[in-house]
This record gives C-alpha cells, structure tokens and sequence, in this order.
C-alpha cells in the first residue's frame, strides 16, 4: 500500500490493490477473495449514514454560492477593523462562524481565499499572517458542525455522529479564541505585518449584522437540531442543504449555471469519498483476518503503561503521519488499530474522536503535505513557503487546545452528555 501511495496510485485505489493481495495471501483462495470484495463494495457504498457525506457537501456548497461567506467576513472586519490584526482575526471569526454552514474544510479555503486575502492585502498585511489565517479559520469546520470528517470517523467507529458533531463546538471555540490571542500578541510584536486600521461606523456595524442573517438562520437551524436530537444526523444534514438553497435562491444569488456547478461538485467530491470507503473496507477486512488490531491491545495492555502515555504516543504519531497524508486517508489507515486500543485502555470514543480532528487539523496545514495550505496557496497565487510561514506560527494554537482538550475531556465529552 505505501509503494502504491508513492507512486502517485489514488489513495481508494492502494488501498482496495493491497488489501485485496492481502486477503489472498492469508486466505490462499481467489474465490475467497472474490466473494470477500463483492461482499465490501457493497458495504462500502451501502451504509444508510453515508447519505449524510453528499447532503453536507452540498450545504457547504449552496452557501458559498450565496455568497453568505462574504457578509460573514464584512460583518466580522467591521467590528474588529481597528484592532491590531484585526482583519487577520476578523477571518478566524468568519472562518468560525462558515465552519456552522460548510463542512469541507478545502471549500472553507477556497471561499476565505477569495473574500478575505484582497481586503488585508488593500490594508497592507503581510501575506504571511493573512495566509495563516484564511488556513486555520478554514480548518475550523472540521470541529464546528456540521463536519465531514466528524461523519467519517462516526461510521467508521460505529460512534453516535450526533454527539460528536456536537463535541467539538466547545474546542473549535477554544482553538479560535486562543488563534485569536496569538495573531494579536503577533502583530503587537511585529506591527509591520499588519499596519492598516480603519474604524467602522456603528450604522456600517449594523448594516454588515443585517447581512448576517441567512447565515444566522441556518446556524440556529442545524445546531438546534443537533442538541435536542429530534432528528438523525443524515436528516440534519438533507434538511440544512435545502434550507441552504431555499435562502439562496430568496437572496437571488444562486443562478443556474452555479447551481449546476454546486451539483457537480458534490457528485465529484461525494464520489471520491465513497471510493476511499470502498477501498478502506476492503483493506479493513484483512486487517480484520490478520487480527493485528487484538495483537497491539493484547501487547500494549501488557506492559502496563499508564492509559496517557499510550495516548501521547498515539497523537506523536498521528502528528508525523498527518503531515504526509490528508485526512481522510490517515483516518482510515489509523483508527482500525487506534481506536480499540483507546477504548480498550478505558477512553471516550467521542473525546478520541475530538483528538483525532486536531491530528488532522495539523497535518491540513502543517508541512510538506498540508492540503488546506495547497488550496490557499493555489488561490491566492502565494508562494507555498509563505504560506506554511504563517500556519507554522498559527498552530501553536492547535497545540495548545489539543493539550488542553487531552488534560480536560469534560472540554469534548460535556455538551454531547447532555443530548437527548
């Protein structure tokens, strides 16, 4: 499978290749292996919750169309405009606040890219701290609801989906809150990458609040059906899509032609999704027939090392893999050997779920492989290592709120205790 990835094969394509070869070296039988595939395409494909992936995606879609992305970061720049960075931390905010209408974190940063970069590059900042900011306000909808990777990880853990799109509202705020602290103690530190300040008026602040409100709506929708529980996460998920177009279309903003394109879209970006599912299960199965995931617990329960140890060593490791793989694929590849060993040392599976979002977090931004810093920097025509310059100084926040989230669980696990 790594040869394959090395090679450039696609990720869905290395791992149903090796898992199938696998398969056939522990069963010897072809027939076996064919009955075996037939069984996980299909398992793949089928699963009721995966209706949940192509309705998000089109929700973060149908509000990029509309626009409400643009009134979001002008709302949020007229209220910190004149504070030092204050542009720089109004993208956090609006990055914060997409994070509740998107899910896709490169759709976040193709979206920020093109509402936030030319206003802070009109006011002089540097692209190395607007860069940085437009990738981590993008990755905060991987915490935020309503999240993809969320979804994925509460399918492949058979975990309640409802109650980890929930927990991570409490650190997605943390982390804005503490990016938030490090790019104004950056820019008291060196003004020079952020010299423009301007003061709105209280009638702009206003004005820019009353463009606000599709988006306002369509939060208060989503969140509210999420904590009562009065709906399935797959329900929440088709629900807000066509509340999405409904608001777009009433704004007048969705023509044919970026409807059409929004479909298209979700179907390219649904359809890889689904083929990296296949291929995971099918590399699943003979990991499953190897029974290395039982020999690791087995090993690690044995030597009796303290539960936090194991989880350091855990998040070390993800951090390494993270920055040469994406996301989805490094879920995929891992949780079949991490997530019964964390559960078995007695762990919350929705606080590992919240953990494993901040590893992937990092590797989204992190060098040499991050693949929000890639649509930033292709969106923005920023060279690469200027980019990473302003993530590298960034995730220090991510850091930060993976240590506070790792030494406080109640920070991932209370809000969801309290879903019905």
């Amino acid at each position: 499978m790594v040869v394959s990835l090395l090679f450039g094969v696609p990720i869905a394509f290395a791992l149903a290749g090796a898992g199938i070869l696998g398969i056939w070296l522990v069963t010897g039988n072809w027939g076996a292996v064919m009955g075996i595939v037939g069984t996980c395409v299909y398992r793949g494909g089928a699963e009721y919750l995966l209706t949940t992936v192509p309705m998000f995606v089109l929700l973060a879609y149908f509000t990029s169309a509309s626009g409400m992305a643009r009134n979001l970061y002008r709302a949020a720049a007229s209220w910190v405009s004149h504070i030092p960075g204050g542009l720089a931390i109004g993208t956090i905010f609006a990055g914060a606040v997409f994070g509740a209408l998107s899910g896709a974190s490169t759709a976040a940063a193709s979206v920020l890219s093109e509402v936030a970069l030319p206003s802070m590059r009109e006011h002089k900042y540097s692209d190395v701290l607007s860069t940085g900011a437009i990738c981590l306000g993008a990755t905060l909808d991987l915490l935020i609801p309503p999240s993809v990777a969320m979804v994925i990880y509460g399918i492949l853990t058979e975990t309640s989906i409802n109650k980890l799109l929930i927990a991570g509202i409490v650190p997605g705020i943390i982390l804005g809150a503490i990016t938030v602290v490090i790019i104004f103690i950056w820019v008291r530190i060196n003004p020079s990458i952020a010299p423009g300040r301007y003061l709105s008026t209280w009638a702009e602040r206003r004005r820019s609040m009353v463009d606000t409100w599709p988006s306002a709506i369509l939060i208060v929708l989503i969140l509210g059906m999420l904590y009562t529980g009065v709906v399935t996460a797959t329900e929440v998920a088709a629900i807000g899509a066509f509340a999405a177009l409904l608001i777009a279309l009433a704004m007048r903003r969705l023509t044919w032609n970026a409807g059409v394109s929004a479909l298209r879209a979700t179907v390219r970006t649904t359809a890889m999704i689904f083929a990296i599912l296949i291929g995971a299960t099918i590399f699943g199965y003979y990991v499953t027939l190897t029974r290395v995931p039982q020999i690791l617990i087995a090993y690690v329960t044995g030597m009796n090392l303290n539960p936090y140890v194991v989880v350091i060593f855990i998040i070390v490791a993800y951090f390494l893999m993270s920055m040469f793989m994406d996301e989805l694929p490094l879920m995929i590849l891992t949780l079949p050997f991490t997530f019964p060993l964390i559960t078995a040392i007695g762990f919350d599976p929705v606080w590992f779920g919240v953990m494993t979002i901040m590893m992937v977090i990092m590797g989204l931004i992190f060098p040499p492989v991050g693949m929000v810093a890639f649509v930033v920097s292709a969106m923005t025509k920023v060279e690469l290592v200027t980019v990473y310059r302003g993530c590298v100084v960034l995730i220090v926040g991510v850091f930060i709120t993976t240590a506070l989230v790792m030494i406080f669980p109640g920070l991932a696990t209370w809000l969801p205790s309290h879903i019905r």
